[in-house]
């Protein structure tokens, strides 16, 4: 059955980033309070952004902004009614739901290449078809569909061009840093959920059989491999950092706060080792606040923190 419009609302633009900002409050503290640091026009498109983003992981997985992950069983018909309503904002059509029409108003304004929302899709119906990497690189295609493309809609927003390949794939490296981290910070959830996004390569060689269980009897494979997701999202974090000085300050300052809140995450999951799970990792609002002060003083040094270097070619890179 395909599940009801998010939340009809008038069509103004006003009235549509007023929904947007209330849906990021919501959904997401973290990424909230980054948002604050963007100037004015920058800070609703991000809220525009988001709130579509929202939405289409909210409709996929059975979710309420983001809580609640359950297995549904109409994935392939939500699947196709994101679709349809995304096919239709990117086509400039008043859809008469505030998440599909807030891509609507951020495509145009920012004029958007409409095979980055596709991308997007594109990630879902990999979990709409049950759909688990067998090797590292699966991994990083998935996180790009999911993630590092966000990152790339979310730097047009502040102002990137859309041929700017260089300063895209530092935007590409942050959004594959966080999902990078949340893969390994929601292990367990996932795992409740029918879903497994560690390669099975890795589970091979942990000695974990792809259908076999993961809590409690591997617990101390699981800290391992949440360890090296850590690792491989600090690279790609560090690497996103480089492309700050080519951002404006106040752009600049929300990517480092970011940077700096998520990869909190990363770093405490393999800190806590086989107790990654016994509570949910996140970050207090007096950690938050902390980790903006701190990216302010990084903001003013970013030329000297992030010298101009060549990225690591070590380093998956985004499709063209």
């Amino acid at each position: 059955m395909t599940p009801p419009p998010t939340s009809p609302l008038p069509t103004d633009r006003a009235a549509i980033v007023a929904a947007a900002h209330a849906s990021i409050a919501r959904g997401s503290k973290s990424f909230a309070a980054a948002s604050t640091l963007f100037d004015r026009p920058t800070r609703e498109r991000a809220w525009l952004l988001y709130a579509w983003c929202r939405a289409c992981d909210d409709i996929a997985d059975g979710q309420d902004h983001g809580h609640g992950m359950t297995r549904v069983d109409d994935a392939p018909a939500r699947l196709i009614d994101l679709t349809a309503r995304t096919e239709a904002a990117l086509a400039g059509e008043v859809v008469g739901d505030v998440a599909f029409d807030a891509l609507r108003v951020v495509a145009a304004e920012t004029r958007m290449p409409p095979a980055w929302p596709r991308a997007l899709i594109a990630g879902f119906a990999l979990d709409a078809a049950e759909w688990r990497p067998q090797t590292e690189d699966d991994l990083y295609r998935y996180c790009y569909h999911v993630a590092g493309v966000v990152g790339c809609m979310m730097a047009v927003v502040m102002g990137v061009a859309a041929d700017d390949d260089a300063t895209l794939d530092r935007a590409c490296d942050l959004g594959m840093a966080f999902q990078l981290a949340n893969i390994a910070r929601d292990i367990e959830e996932d795992d409740r959920a029918g879903r497994r996004y560690l390669p099975a390569e890795w589970l091979a060689e942990a000695g974990i059989g792809p259908d076999e269980p993961l809590f409690p009897a591997h617990t101390p494979h699981l800290a391992v491999l949440a360890r090296r997701l850590a690792t491989r999202a600090a690279a790609f974090e560090e690497s996103a950092r480089r492309g700050t000085p080519a951002l404006p300050p106040r752009a600049a300052w929300a990517v480092l706060a970011a940077a700096n809140i998520y990869g909190a995450i990363g770093r405490t999951v393999a800190a806590r080792g086989e107790r990654a799970w016994d509570t949910r990792v996140g970050t207090s609002k007096a950690a938050k606040i902390g980790f903006i002060v701190r990216a302010a003083y990084e903001v003013q040094g970013r030329t000297r923190l992030y010298p101009p270097v060549p990225r690591d070619p070590g380093l998956w890179t985004r499709p063209r």
